[in-house]
């Protein structure tokens, strides 16, 4: 019983010693943002199909995504760009005429890599069969880049923040023992939807989306020496 007793008092004096040596710290986070006009965009479209048929409608359907495919092909866009987001078939009840109908539901998502290509490929979208467009979303070729160049800032922005802390003190600041990333966000412009197709089919030939900027923002937490 003593031999246990001295044991928890020596582990407990190890404890205390440990925590009397902890070293004062300053613990920051930095926050670094990159700004970057965006040079891509994913298209978000959908066939709609609808009858009284479940075989009619999905066969009307998936032709109309074979003709938008063959055309986003033709238009010289990779097949690994364009992805099948989801395939629906739906019945649906009447009450009023007391009969049933089928929907049909193809969504597909465009990587367009040229935002100049954009009105062009929207045009032949919509002439392919397209008759649904869910929006359209912002995207930069260099985006790793950017998230390098924002931690860096994060980083630099973290060593100011302990500096001046340190400062107000009438201290200063060591090495850092400790680095983490909080996260790492992207956010993009609002997902533009079309509000009537006839505004992208009316062949004017002006510009129909305002990209903006994107914004890169990472948060990184810094514990420097205090002395």
């Amino acid at each position: 019983m003593k031999y246990i007793t001295a044991i928890i008092l020596f582990v407990t004096m190890s404890l205390t010693a440990q925590q009397s040596k902890m070293e004062p710290l300053v613990n920051v986070t930095g926050e670094g943002k990159v700004k970057v006009a965006p040079d891509g965009v994913d298209i978000r479209v959908r066939v709609e199909s609808e009858g009284k048929d479940a075989q009619s409608v999905k066969v009307e359907n998936d032709q109309s995504i074979d003709n938008v495919i063959k055309f986003l092909r033709g238009a010289g866009i990779e097949g690994k760009y364009v992805q099948t987001e989801y395939i629906n078939l739906n019945k649906n009840y009447d009450y009023n005429s007391k009969t049933y109908t089928y929907k049909a539901n193809q969504t597909l998502t465009v990587q367009l890599k040229d935002l100049k290509k954009y009105e062009a490929i929207m045009s032949g979208l919509l002439s392919s069969g397209i008759n649904r467009i869910d929006g359209v979303q912002f995207t930069a070729s260099n985006m790793e880049k950017l998230r390098a160049e924002a931690r860096v800032k994060a980083i630099q922005d973290a060593k100011e923040k302990a500096t001046a802390y340190a400062g107000a003190l009438g201290q200063s600041i060591g090495k850092a023992v400790q680095i983490s990333e909080e996260g790492s966000v992207s956010p993009q412009p609002p997902m533009y939807k079309a509000r009537m197709m006839s505004a992208e089919m009316d062949g004017s030939g002006g510009e129909t989306i305002a990209p903006g900027e994107l914004t890169i923002t990472t948060r990184i937490a810094v514990s420097f020496e205090l002395k």
